[in-house]
């Protein structure tokens, strides 16, 4: 993959993360986010806290971001160890499982943000 696909793999994906139908509902339209049920078990308060913290999250480096598209992201939060994830998935072939070819179109690409407890991946 170029420089410039994973730049702007890593743009996407910062938008999608970031993005909610108040803020962004064209960013948010880039794919779906999921909560496990570790997360979703959670108290309701504590599963809004992961989720800001998981918009907000900026801390990409080379041990949690080897590839450059800001796709995972883990931190701390009350205890819990927390994982995240976007997969990139072929919009045409949605349930199939079928990855996207090019993750750095839109177009063509559905994002699944995961949301999880580290113990849960």
């Amino acid at each position: 993959m170029t420089t410039s696909n994973t730049k702007r793999i890593a743009e996407l994906n910062d938008r999608f993360r970031r993005a909610t139908s108040s803020s962004d509902p064209a960013g948010l339209s880039l794919g779906r986010k999921l909560m496990t049920r570790g997360i979703r078990n959670l108290d309701l308060m504590t599963t809004i806290e992961i989720a800001e913290k998981v918009q907000a999250f900026d801390s990409f480096n080379a041990d949690n971001d080897p590839g450059g598209e800001h796709n995972f992201g883990n931190f701390e939060h009350e205890g819990h160890k927390i994982f995240w994830k976007i997969d990139y998935y072929d919009r045409a072939r949605v349930g199939t499982g079928a990855g996207s070819k090019d993750p750095s179109d839109p177009a063509q690409t559905l994002r699944i943000l995961t949301i999880m407890l580290a113990l849960e991946y």
